[in-house]
């Protein structure tokens, strides 16, 4: 009994010992400069005022498109990509379930029949015992690492910030695929806008070539005016027929995105409004940012994971105490297997320490560190690309609205000019090519007005994600 009390003891003892942990005390990374005061490309924006924030799961309802709001539904059911990162979410969590079972013991239930003959030269060999017998065995071991050095602790919580960081990831790449669905669908919308755009100059041309044609016939125009309407006509077609291609490829983009076969995916022509401006968004403060956008907190769950894998590295050092038990029966009959006799049983404590490794531990121990400086530098270049992200489409949303505003005013100016030359020629004060020159800088205007159009409605679409998918619409009370 007094021995039995004293590994008792020992195994107690063990046990209370199991607090100690060798990872280094986290904190989150500092961000490689301070959250400036406001965004500098957000001077002059109204900033965003008290109001509930819109879903960020329905962000896009923003933009009152029907269609689109049609299509953003199918993308989480649907989209491959998204059901690959929820699978890897699920792997991670199975992970940390995994690790976490060290905290338990390891109970194993054994059972054997052997029948084996003893050599009459081997040392254990005596004439009292035959030298072919039987041996029945059933017992239960049981094991239990004592976690002294906190390394099943440490590998725990790196299981977990990795399962966290997944998730981020899974919602990251939600948002992103969004994003890129909305984006494909306006710039979808405005191919629309330029293929109609285009079918119609085809069409004007079209007519325009005959009446130069008829003009030449009568002796009242030049051969040249009419090679010249035919080229115009044809190169109007090469860009219609660019465009087409452009619109199929987009279309494929986005029945991909939807999770369907783009042999069987179609969308009717939806042209872009030139008239309609992007929704009015309000950036909020840097400070925000990091709170809201998924990949940082990706980015920073991975190195709180690599913080962890450190005090795994460190324990390496340190032996390793085990406490394991083991209870059954043995006999050479299976008559008298189970009986009180046949019964066996041990308990004890035992001590693992590598003396030698050949700089293994060293190095594992160095790989950890580096591991963690590299997931600390990761972080902080997550902080300034979203940083940069947010600036860049501010910027985008400003400059583009301006240049909105001067390419409209340019289109009715070509198109006043364009009238004026008709006349002129028709008057025989100039020539064909005035014609032609004015026409397409005419329809050069339309085309980068409808261009200009889509760079500002996928802006708005890049400013929310580069905000994290959640905003405040500005003038709401």
């Amino acid at each position: 009994m007094r021995r039995l009390s004293r590994v008792c003891g020992l195994c107690g003892s063990l046990l209370v010992l199991g607090a100690c942990s060798l990872a280094p005390r986290y904190s989150t990374p500092t961000p490689p400069t301070p959250p400036p005061a406001q965004y500098q490309e957000a001077a002059g924006w109204k900033q965003s005022q008290p109001a509930d924030a819109i879903d960020r799961g329905d962000w896009w309802t923003v933009f009152h498109e029907p269609l689109l709001d049609e299509l953003e539904h199918k993308v989480t059911e649907a989209n491959q990509n998204v059901k690959a990162a929820f699978a890897r979410l699920q792997q991670a969590r199975a992970q940390t379930r995994i690790e976490r079972s060290a905290y338990f013991p390891t109970l194993g239930l054994h059972a054997g029949a052997t029948r084996a003959r003893t050599s009459v030269n081997s040392p254990l060999y005596t004439n009292a015992r035959p030298t072919v017998g039987n041996d029945f065995v059933l017992d239960a071991d049981l094991s239990y690492e004592v976690d002294v050095w906190g390394r099943v602790r440490n590998t725990v919580t790196a299981a977990r910030a990795s399962e966290r960081a997944s998730a981020a990831d899974l919602a990251s790449l939600d948002l992103s695929t969004h994003a890129e669905l909305a984006t494909d669908y306006f710039t979808l919308c405005g191919l629309d806008t330029e293929q109609a755009l285009l079918e119609q100059t085809v069409a004007d041309y079209t007519k325009a070539l005959q009446l130069t044609q008829a003009l030449f016939d009568g002796g009242a125009a030049a051969r040249g005016d009419v090679d010249q309407a035919r080229a115009q006509l044809e190169s109007a077609r090469t860009s219609a027929t660019d465009i087409r291609l452009r619109r199929a490829q987009t279309e494929h983009a986005i029945a991909v995105l939807v999770g369907e076969s783009p042999s069987t995916f179609h969308l009717d022509p939806t042209p872009l409004r030139l008239d309609v401006a992007p929704p009015p968004l309000a950036a909020g403060l840097p400070s925000e940012l990091l709170e809201r956008r998924p990949d940082v907190a990706a980015a920073e769950r991975r190195v709180a994971a690599a913080n962890a894998q450190i005090g795994v590295a460190r324990a390496a050092y340190f032996p390793v105490f085990d406490l394991s038990a083991k209870a059954g029966f043995e006999s050479a009959r299976t008559s008298n297997w189970i009986d009180a006799p046949s019964r066996l049983w041990s308990v004890g404590p035992s001590v693992l320490l590598t003396v030698f490794d050949a700089g293994l531990h060293r190095a594992q121990s160095a790989q950890a560190h580096a591991r963690y400086d590299e997931q600390v530098a990761t972080y902080r270049g997550t902080v300034l690309t979203a940083y940069q992200e947010v600036e860049d489409n501010l910027a985008a949303l400003r400059d583009l609205e301006e240049e909105s505003a001067s390419e409209a005013a340019a289109v009715g100016a070509t198109a006043g000019a364009l009238k004026q030359t008709q006349y002129q020629y028709q008057g025989g004060i100039v020539t064909y090519l005035q014609i032609v020159v004015t026409e397409n800088a005419s329809l050069s205007a339309r085309i980068s007005a409808a261009e200009i159009q889509i760079r500002r409605m996928n802006a708005a679409v890049l400013l929310i994600k580069a905000l994290g998918g959640g905003w405040r619409v500005t003038g709401q009370g």
